[in-house]
């Protein structure tokens, strides 16, 4: 764990899936998931499945299984879609700038494979100042006490307690 608490994404292997591997993960996805994840979409709010997840786990990238973000960051932003105040780990969401729909905002997307996440803007609650402002379509949930995913085979981290 780093000093602040969070993971240490070296833990962590974020080297992207090679082109058969996205489209075998590709390939697992609804249309909506695909459109979201892939084509840059967002889903429609106040009806997003994690909205009012409220269990201690981890969310992860629904694409490639990527740990993004600690139940523990969760909070209700009156958004409409799940908010988060911190990412799971340092170096896990790659930020692009977004120009899309007549404003700037800034995109967040899964480091590892590329996968559309939604948006963070700087109006969220302490510590961090921050609202990580998530499509739940982009997201998978594992509870706390369950092993996370393995998507591309390449094992996880041991010896750590991913609760949050």
């Amino acid at each position: 764990m780093t000093d602040a608490g969070q993971a240490d994404s070296r833990q962590f292997d974020l080297t992207p899936p090679t082109e058969e591997q996205l489209r075998e993960l590709a390939a697992d996805l609804d249309d909506q998931a695909r459109r979201v994840l892939l084509q840059h979409g967002t889903e429609a709010p106040f009806c997003g499945v994690f909205l009012d997840e409220k269990r201690d786990g981890i969310f992860t990238c629904r694409l490639c299984g990527l740990p993004l973000f600690g139940g523990g960051t969760k909070f209700e932003s009156g958004t409409g879609w799940p908010s988060f105040t911190t990412p799971f780990a340092d170096g896990h969401l790659r930020t692009i700038s977004d120009t899309s729909h007549g404003m700037v905002r800034t995109e967040i997307v899964c480091a590892r494979c590329g996968g559309h996440q939604g948006h963070v803007f700087p109006d969220g609650p302490p510590p961090t100042g921050e609202r990580y402002c998530i499509n739940s379509v982009s997201l998978a949930f594992t509870p706390a006490g369950e092993p996370l995913p393995d998507k591309l085979g390449r094992g996880t981290p041991e010896g750590e307690n991913w609760e949050n």
